[in-house]
């Protein structure tokens, strides 16, 4: 038998096999464990080496100092001072610690005690506590001992911990705010992207836009008065099929009074003296019919038959908005008309000498920058011309080319004689003496003098009422009549020699300097304009029939549209490439609109496809003749602004948010203006 030495100074014996193993947990019963519980009873043993006044002897105080030391001897190299701490302060509060209360309450690393709470309202003083920690209570008197004192010290440990537990509650505090915030911003940055999303323009209305119309019911009372209009119509009807003659009659008079009282009201201001009292007479026969009448069905079948019957009422209203809106915008206001009449007889007043313009030798010079404006409207000509004039860096070296037609040249010619813009050159044609343009060579001229054609546009009973629907009336519009809506694609024909022009739209304003328009590079293209599909519309598709094999094997459906209104024509590469040979191929094959309807775009979009440059947004901004949400910075930081659409600017439907940039141009003091009643 092999004997080995366990402890210093300390022989002991093993045997053989698993006896090998208790010196081993002998050593760490005496290294660890005897040291812990000197060390944690020191309070139990101190207690009770005191006697009954609260003495204690001296020996007992130096046995347990030799105790603490010893234990804190061996201790200290285990343990790390954390734990320590954490013993030292549970002994401190609680007494002896006991290794059972360790594992109830399963203490961990994270400091937290519970059962231990302090109180403010405690007078207890610190010495009083500290002298009744160092006398020690014995463990069974530990909830006496509680009970009297209220509050106990804080320890730096204890502190320490409970400042962790503000750092982090404080933290977590900011990061909820911060998640709450973002959260907030995400919410009303996706308000902000649907609300863009949205056509706020509503079709077939066109008084959105005025002031007095807005808010239409949004008073209470008038709003009540109708609700219980309402509700007598429902109560009549079901009065009438039980047979309840006196109930029906009453309503009905009630109703007939209310009717009366409310009249064309649309606020509480507008409302007669008499509304409260027939308010409260109605509610009174309301009540009454709802206790002998009131059936859940019946009220609901009839509330939902008033529905149906007004959801037709508004559709019908809604064709006749559109229909009228359309005529609305097809006519020529008495003023303009009248100021065209007056001009014409002017002009045929004037000796044949008096009738020509100055600076006729800027006509043709290539160096310039010259201007084609074909319109049959006197004032919307002149404002295109003032605005392009006021705005220009120097008005002498801007030529401007004007077309109408017979009606109206007198009219146009007088107007710019007698208010000649500036130093800028000015000529105006009359579009029926150009006697190239003829049936033998334009293929739309062709068709608009055709038997199907007039029978379109003529034939009485044609449906061109709200029976066949008003959303093809824009197509029978007498523009499309006009060659000089047609006159576009002729540019080379009728101005053979200059190089580049720059085509204007008669609905358009000019707001800067155009100039430089002159100097931007087509990179060979013949057509520079503005592309208008920011989203899926205003692309090819919207436009040209692609069910017909022609068009849908030349052209891509998803190709990007531009707008004729401002378009840079280089009139050389016009000639090189056929533009207007291109053109009356495809007018020809659409001779039973079968490639599309009516109008110049589409034709256009066919005809410059592939040849068209893309401008800079700024340079023309669209949308003003049917928009009301068009962005007022695109508005003011815009070349030019078109009021294409339907409310023109010198129409009365014309959107007034809008109207003022229009009119700025306009001097309406002017003696013909008053004498038409032309004003703002």
């Amino acid at each position: 038998m092999t004997l080995r030495r366990g402890l210093s100074g300390t022989g002991l014996h093993r045997k053989k096999g698993g006896g090998s193993r208790v010196p081993i947990v002998l050593v760490i019963f005496f290294v660890v464990l005897m040291p812990l519980i000197f060390f944690v009873s020191g309070g139990l043993y101190s207690s009770t080496s005191s006697d009954e006044n609260g003495t204690a002897g001296g020996s007992s105080k130096q046995t347990v100092h030799w105790r603490e030391k010893l234990a804190l001897q061996y201790v200290k190299p285990i343990f790390s001072k954390e734990v320590i701490d954490v013993i030292k302060a549970s002994t401190v509060d609680l007494g002896p610690l006991s290794f059972d209360s360790l594992r109830k309450n399963n203490m961990s690393a994270s400091w937290r005690f519970v059962g231990v709470e302090t109180s403010v309202e405690s007078n207890v003083t610190i010495s009083e506590i500290a002298a009744n920690v160092t006398r020690g209570k014995p463990k069974g008197k530990r909830d006496d001992v509680l009970a009297d004192h209220s509050q106990f010290v804080d320890t730096p440990t204890k502190q320490h911990r409970r400042q962790l537990r503000d750092k982090r509650r404080e933290k977590r505090a900011a990061e909820l705010l911060r998640q709450d915030d973002e959260a907030i911003v995400k919410l009303e940055n996706a308000a902000i992207e649907r609300s863009k999303s949205v056509d706020s323009a509503v079709l077939g209305k066109y008084s959105i836009w005025r002031r007095e119309n807005e808010n239409e019911n949004s008073d209470s009372t008038v709003r009540l008065m109708r609700d219980q209009i309402i509700m007598a119509r429902v109560y009549i009807s079901i009065a009438k099929m039980k047979n309840k003659l006196d109930l029906q009659q009453e309503l009905q008079t009630r109703l007939k009074e209310s009717q009366r009282a409310l009249g064309e009201a649309t606020t509480d201001a507008d409302l007669h003296n008499s509304a409260p009292e027939k308010i409260k007479a109605m509610g009174q026969v309301l009540s009454k019919a709802r206790e002998q009448l009131y059936d859940c069905k019946l009220v609901t079948g009839k509330l939902r038959a008033m529905l149906q019957t007004a959801d037709e009422q508004v559709r019908s209203l809604k064709k006749q908005s559109t229909f009228l809106s359309q005529l609305a915008a097809k006519t020529i206001p008495n003023g303009i008309h009248c100021l065209s009449m007056r001009l014409t007889i002017e002009y045929y007043l004037l000796p044949l000498e008096k009738r020509k313009f100055p600076r006729s030798e800027n006509l043709e010079n290539p160096n310039l920058y010259h201007y084609a404006l074909f319109s049959d409207n006197v004032l919307a000509a002149s404002v295109v011309v003032n605005s392009t004039v006021m705005n220009a860096k120097d008005s002498s070296k801007h030529v401007f080319h004007l077309v109408t037609d017979k009606l109206n040249f007198g009219a146009m010619n007088m107007w710019f004689l007698i208010n000649p813009p500036g130093k800028a050159t000015i000529h105006v044609e009359n579009v029926d003496e150009f006697k190239w343009l003829n049936s033998s060579y334009c293929p739309v001229l062709r068709q608009l003098e055709s038997a199907a054609m007039k029978e379109y546009y003529f034939k009485a009973d044609h449906p061109t009422t709200l029976s066949s629907g008003a959303s093809n009336l824009k197509y029978r519009n007498p523009k499309y009549l006009s060659m000089l809506n047609h006159l576009r694609f002729y540019l080379p024909q009728v101005y053979p020699k200059l190089d580049k022009i720059l085509f204007l739209d008669d609905d358009i304003v000019v707001q800067k300097d155009l100039t430089k328009l002159w100097s931007v590079d087509l990179h060979g293209k013949v057509n520079g304009a503005v592309e208008t599909c920011g989203e899926s519309f205003h692309r090819y598709d919207k436009y040209l029939n692609f069910t017909n094999p022609h068009i849908a094997r030349n052209f891509d459906p998803n190709a990007c549209g531009w707008a004729y209104g401002m378009n840079m024509f280089d009139l050389k590469e016009w000639k090189k490439k056929d533009i207007t040979g291109i053109y009356h191929k495809w007018q020809n094959m659409n001779e039973d609109r079968a490639l599309w309807k009516l109008g110049t775009l589409p034709p256009g979009l066919i005809t410059f496809y592939g040849l068209t440059h893309p401008l800079e947004k700024s340079w023309h901004v669209l949308g003003l003749g049917y928009n009301p949400s068009v962005d007022r910075s695109e508005i003011d930081n815009a070349a030019v602004i078109h009021y294409n659409g339907n409310m023109k600017p010198w129409l009365e439907l014309a959107m007034t948010k809008y109207r003022s940039y229009w009119t700025k141009y306009i001097k309406y003091d002017h003696p013909y203006l008053r004498n038409c009643n032309l004003s703002e």
